[in-house]
């Protein structure tokens, strides 16, 4: 976050950040800063680096609590459904607003966008979910086939709405879809904020349940714990982060599937641990990777999800390769 804040087409020692913030606080009346330092901090790169500290947390949080949930490694929230229905939903928003929802933008304000992922996300997850139940289990090959099949119906309602989309919504949908921090701002931060830290507050207390789910539902339901109300916590927490970051920030792939592995490899599958380590290393990783987003071809920016698809996609082959080679030994 430092380095983040400090670094850009303006420069700002890390002395001067420091004279910045106790400025603004009230610990200092010394400015030791240009009045145009202050302004681009405060008014751009901070909510920046905050938009990206929360996004992080909750898609990092998000897959570590699916795949806690499922018992599956390959159970991110991309791959059942919740990213693409938020997709969906938020174009839906995206196109139609003039015409059918302008009443709920009025209404609902910089919330809109959000709420309509969320809602969307929701209807996605609650579809899978009751396609890959069974007896009053789930069945993980049926849910991840369910997610695909989701993902691509979603996927062409996506496109047949961006073909109807006129050339300025057509031009938001796709800089939208690549994933980026670019339109960060204090109301964005504000509205993304609830959605991010209930669940980020709320899934580290259902860490020993997933421990106990992780010996089989039977074993868990046996020591006491409602396996019911488990599932519905952990997916509509997850479904709320990811819903409101998808609607924020757009498909910003892999923190959620290789930051939960990063630490089982590193450290312990406890979810006591990987619960909020992924929420802590997902926001590290992302501000990272939208640091070299916005640096590494400047002036330009790069789509923050190409990059994180780039390095993901590499690490999470190595996961498997390294994984695969553990299990022939």
């Amino acid at each position: 976050m430092v380095i983040s804040s400090c670094v850009g087409a303006v420069p700002i020692s890390f002395s001067e950040l420091m004279s910045i913030i106790a400025y603004q606080t009230g610990l200092s009346g010394e400015q030791n800063f240009a009045t145009q330092q202050a302004a681009v901090f405060l008014n751009l790169r901070l909510p920046r680096v905050v938009l990206g500290v929360l996004i992080g947390a909750a898609l990092g949080i998000s897959g570590a609590a699916i795949q806690g949930l499922f018992r599956n490694p390959l159970a991110e929230p991309g791959l059942i459904g919740i990213s693409s229905g938020a997709t969906l939903f938020a174009v839906v928003m995206i196109v139609l607003e003039t015409k059918i929802f302008k009443q709920l933008t009025g209404l609902l304000g910089f919330y809109a966008l959000s709420v309509a992922a969320f809602i969307g996300a929701a209807l996605t997850t609650m579809l899978v979910y009751r396609i890959a139940m069974r007896n009053g289990k789930t069945i993980i090959t049926t849910l991840l086939l369910a997610g695909i099949a989701i993902n691509a119906l979603a996927g062409a309602f996506t496109g047949l709405l961006t073909y109807m989309a006129t050339d300025a919504q057509l031009r938001n949908i796709t800089f939208w879809s690549l994933g980026s921090l670019g339109g960060a701002s204090w109301p964005t931060v504000t509205a993304l904020l609830p959605f991010v830290l209930i669940p980020v507050i709320g899934l580290p207390f259902l860490s020993k349940s997933l421990n106990a789910l992780a010996l089989g539902e039977a074993q868990a339901m046996h020591m006491g714990i409602n396996v019911k109300v488990v599932k519905l916590l952990v997916i509509g927490l997850a479904t709320m982060a990811v819903g409101a970051s998808v609607a924020v920030a757009g498909i910003i792939a892999f923190i959620g599937l290789i930051i939960p592995h990063i630490l089982r490899m590193m450290f312990t599958a406890d979810h006591r641990l990987v619960i909020p380590g992924s929420a802590l290393l997902g926001a590290a990783l992302l501000t990272l990777a939208d640091l070299i987003a916005r640096t590494v071809v400047a002036p330009a920016e790069l789509p923050i999800g190409i990059l994180t698809a780039m390095i993901g996609a590499p690490v999470f082959i190595y996961i498997i390769i390294t994984e695969r080679n553990k299990t022939n030994s």
